[in-house]
């Protein structure tokens, strides 16, 4: 099948970081900061939304269009079970350089930052999902007032929602050691790879909930296959199966292995509601 291919764009970093939060009502989730979904999707349904996403995406009541909305306006329960496994165990981010590949949120990404990685690219497929959604919460959780990034590892219930804009009163140096791309995964390998701008490889690629449709299986092998260290590893959450557009764990297992490039190993499975996995992905000739 043709898919269609989404060029990739870097994202500056405003320098006026109380930009990024304007009109941004935030919530909590696991002691992170994030924007409230439903109220950028209200905000998007104006002018905000160059892509169309939002309005696609409620006019077909649906939480994928293939090829133009790839899931980004909602924080799928994967991504928990992955911040979980992080903790149970004490997956080690210090120092590291992190992709958060189909990023969304980019909670997964923040959780790394927190663990004190050296440096952490954020990737989704689309350009709205990055501006409204993942930078604002980077910048969220950098700030220093109240929570200060890397410093705790307490990860208490969910607390109520904040309802007022915070102040962005800086970790600039936090942001500094962020990078956020957006577009289809072989264009932002391109973009990487052909950069200018100095780029080592990926000492742990962080992903989840991103094998639904077997179509993407070969432009995501593609982009660990390149992207990845050699010593490097990916952590994949993922639905045992996706129902509907046909994707699992065991066909993208079965992928990997018939392109013999990597070697696999489920080191969690969450038996509650629909089954899910956890997935490690290193290359077969890694140390």
């Amino acid at each position: 099948k043709k898919l269609c291919v989404k060029a990739a764009k870097e994202h500056s970093i405003p320098k006026d970081l109380n930009k990024v939060l304007e009109n941004k009502v935030m919530e909590t989730v696991l002691d992170l900061s994030h924007v409230k979904l439903s109220a950028v999707e209200m905000m998007c349904l104006g002018d905000t939304d160059s892509e169309g996403i939002v309005s696609q995406s409620v006019s077909s009541h649906s939480d994928l269009i293939p090829g133009v909305y790839e899931g980004g306006l909602k924080i799928w329960e994967c991504t928990f079970d992955l911040i979980d496994y992080f903790s149970e165990a004490e997956i080690e981010f210090t120092n590291k350089t992190v992709l958060d590949l189909g990023c969304g949120a980019g909670l997964l990404g923040i959780v790394a930052l927190r663990g004190k990685a050296d440096r952490v690219h954020f990737q989704d497929y689309n350009s709205t999902v990055i501006d409204e959604i993942t930078l604002p919460n980077v910048v969220a959780n950098c700030i220093n007032k109240g929570r200060r990034m890397g410093s705790e590892k307490n990860r208490k219930a969910s607390k109520p929602p904040s309802k007022r804009p915070r102040k962005a009163e800086g970790s600039p140096d936090v942001l500094n050691r962020c990078r956020f791309f957006s577009g289809e995964w072989s264009q932002v390998s391109q973009l990487l790879l052909s950069s200018n701008k100095p780029f080592s490889k990926y000492d742990i690629i962080l992903t989840s909930e991103t094998i639904y449709n077997p179509d993407y299986y070969s432009a995501l092998h593609n982009t660990l296959a390149q992207l990845l260290d050699k010593n490097g590893c990916v952590y994949l959450a993922s639905k045992v199966h996706y129902f509907g557009v046909g994707g699992g764990i065991s066909l993208f297992e079965k992928f990997i292995e018939e392109k013999n490039v990597f070697r696999t190993n489920m080191v969690k499975t969450i038996d509650e509601g629909l089954r899910r996995c956890i997935m490690q992905i290193a290359f077969k000739d890694a140390c």
